[in-house]
C-alpha cells in the first residue's frame, strides 16, 4: 500500500507539539483589524490547541496516526 500523502494547506496552518497535541493559529487577525480593539487584536495573535473533536480529521490530513 502507497504512503498517505499529507494535505499541503495543512501543514502549513498547523503544528505538532511535543505531547502530540495540534497547534493553530486564530483567523480573523489578517485584514479589516481597525475596527478590532487592540485587546481582541493581542489575544487573537496567540496559538491554541485543536479541540479532540477536530484532531482526528486534521491528523488525517497531517498524515499522522
Amino acid at each position: 500500500m502507497p504512503k498517505m500523502k499529507t494535505n499541503s494547506g495543512a501543514k502549513k496552518r498547523f503544528a505538532l507539539t511535543g505531547t502530540g497535541k495540534i497547534k493553530r493559529k486564530h483567523a480573523f487577525k489578517s485584514h479589516i483589524l481597525t475596527k478590532k480593539t487592540t485587546k481582541q487584536k493581542r489575544n487573537l495573535t496567540q496559538t491554541d490547541i485543536v479541540s479532540p473533536a477536530d484532531e482526528k480529521s486534521i491528523k488525517s490530513l497531517l498524515a499522522i496516526r
